[in-house]
């Protein structure tokens, strides 16, 4: 209504009609800016200057919108009033003090030439407004504007002052534009650090989101050791292990683990500081929950660095420290190896005894505790150790610890033992392996020098017969379900007899040899119809002839039928 009503003034001229309506309108709805507008324009159309300046004033009383304050600023300078419009500014920064109004002030003063002014305009607005949310603006405005005046090394510092200050967060910007100036201005390690701290920037962005994803950790860490800064690495490295795991559970801590050691390795090898290392191996000793799981790998380490300081007396006590506390595997023969590498042999006993006491099952460590009893030419020892392995109660890999003992016995030539030790395993087991192994070694059961005496190894041969005779009888009589088993034994049979040339019989095995026979069986499906599979069938001769003997009998039933049903 009221612009209508100023309207109708105006098209019918009546100029100091339509200014009290005008005067009305903005003394009652002062915060409706079309008012303001409308009645400044009519103002400088009729070129009243000074009346269109005080009704601006009058309306800057009321802090418009930064729009209002702009329309002053373009209305002054239409005039040329630079003075006038540099008043108006600085009031309409105190009005609105937000970055975006300090950077029109900033760039009103460069494009009149005040290059000082337009400096101190920045350089007071970073004052007020360092920490202000759109602050990354304000510093990029900054810096280009110092590029423009050939101040490369001024707008380097700001954008370095500005890395430091705003949140990674809120800095995406900034860093891509530090990195483009670098490479425009700076020299290759310049632009190498611009580099450098837009992949920081990432990596502290993603911490910050997860502190425990230790990946990003050590990309961050591999970043630091890149440029080589001691101060930086070691701050990363503390701030990535002080992020323990949540959960005192195993897997948990299978990463995380790795930073304590790469740790300890950069201490080490590239600060060379040995007294830091000791101390990082020693506090991740005591963090790492021993009474529920433990690293064997942190112990070893800590103690091999302990050797390479010619600290054996601390290696030892950490070593002995950590089969106290956490025992395994690894550490027991660690242990044992440093000790047999110096030459401490009542040590290694030691040791042996005290693995054996913790893990008796441990047939590795029996096989290698009577191994080196046989270095140290203690056969009797070798053997007692032996014979209290074969008799645990339980063993994890009782095969391997038995084939250690009767190869021991062979390469001592113990012959009797080893058959002996043979009968006592076929008494516990007869598996197919343990027929044929014995088997070979009757066959080659005789001393090296005497290899051309026929009836030596006519002998060897009949013991080897007699053998395979047994295991095939076992085998025919115990265990007919395992055809497989006792075909693969007679091609065996075979095969020896063969390689004796002209002492063998192979007709001795042929006779016994099955024949195979492709059969077909039904496989039941969860759904759907039954499918059938192929599968070998060994038909042995004594089976033959009692199928022989089936089908006879059979044939005589049914003559007999058909004879009894016609006489019917």
């Amino acid at each position: 209504m009221w612009l209508k009503y100023a309207d109708v003034e105006m098209k019918n001229k009546f100029v100091n009609h339509a200014r009290n309506v005008w005067d009305r309108a903005v003394t009652l709805l002062p915060r409706v800016d079309q008012l303001w507008y409308k009645y400044i324009h009519m103002e400088e159309m009729l070129g009243n200057v000074a009346g269109a300046r005080q009704i601006f004033e009058r309306w800057m009383g009321w802090m418009p919108d930064q729009q209002g304050w702009l329309s002053y600023i373009k209305f002054e300078l239409r005039y040329n009033e630079i003075e006038r419009a540099r008043a108006i500014f600085e009031r309409f920064v105190q009005c609105h003090p937000k970055v975006s109004a300090w950077i029109r002030f900033a760039k009103f003063e460069m494009k009149n030439g005040e290059i000082g002014r337009a400096r101190n305009c920045y350089e007071r607005a970073v004052d007020k407004l360092a920490d202000d949310e759109e602050a990354e603006q304000l510093f990029v405005a900054f810096a280009e504007f110092e590029e423009k005046c050939k101040e490369a090394e001024r707008a380097r510092c700001i954008y370095k002052f500005a890395l430091d200050h705003i949140p990674k967060g809120r800095a995406e910007d900034l860093y891509r534009k530090f990195v483009a100036f670098e490479k425009q201005y700076g020299d290759r390690e310049g632009i190498e650090d611009a580099i450098v701290g837009k992949r920081r920037f990432q990596y502290e962005d993603e911490v910050r989101k997860n502190p425990r994803n230790y990946d990003t950790w050590f990309d961050y860490i591999r970043l630091e050791e890149s440029v080589g800064n001691k101060e930086r690495i070691r701050e990363v490295y503390e701030r990535a292990i002080a992020n323990v795991p949540p959960a005192e559970e195993k897997r948990y801590w299978q990463r995380y683990i790795y930073l304590w050691i790469n740790y300890a390795l950069y201490e080490e090898l590239d600060a060379e500081d040995m007294e830091r290392t000791r101390d990082v191996y020693r506090e991740c000793l005591k963090l790492i929950p021993h009474q529920k799981f433990s690293f064997a790998k942190i112990w070893l380490l800590a103690a091999q660095f302990e050797i390479r300081q010619l600290r054996l007396k601390e290696a030892r006590l950490l070593l002995g420290e950590a089969i106290g506390r956490a025992p395994k595997d690894k550490i027991f023969k660690k242990y044992i190896e440093i000790e047999l590498h110096f030459g401490n042999i009542d040590r290694c006993r030691k040791l042996y005894e005290k693995y054996l006491e913790w893990s008796p099952e441990n047939c590795y460590a029996w096989s290698k505790f009577a191994e080196l009893e046989r270095s140290l030419y203690e056969t009797d020892r070798a053997r007692a150790i032996f014979e209290l392995a074969i008799d645990q109660p339980a063993l994890d890999m009782p095969e391997l610890l038995w084939k250690a003992y009767i190869d021991f016995e062979i390469s001592e030539g113990e012959f009797e033992r080893t058959r002996a030790l043979y009968e006592r395993l076929l008494n516990r087991t007869k598996h197919l392996k343990v027929w044929i192994s014995y088997a070979k070694f009757e066959a080659s059961a005789m001393d090296p020098e005497a290899e051309e005496d026929i009836e030596l190894k006519k002998n060897c041969l009949q013991r080897a017969r007699d053998v395979f005779e047994r295991a095939v009888s076992y085998f025919r009589n115990s265990a007919p379900e395992l055809k497989e088993e006792r075909a693969m034994l007679l091609e065996e049979w075979l095969n020896m007899e063969s390689g004796f040339a002209e002492l063998g019989d192979v007709s001795l095995v042929r006779a016994k040899l099955p024949k195979k026979l492709k059969k077909r069986r039904q496989i039941d499906m969860e759904d759907g119809p039954a499918a059938y599979e192929e599968y070998i069938d060994y038909l042995f001769p004594e089976e033959t002839q009692t199928t022989n003997l089936k089908i006879l009998e059979a044939a005589y039933k049914w003559k007999k039928q058909r004879v009894a049903s016609e006489e019917d």
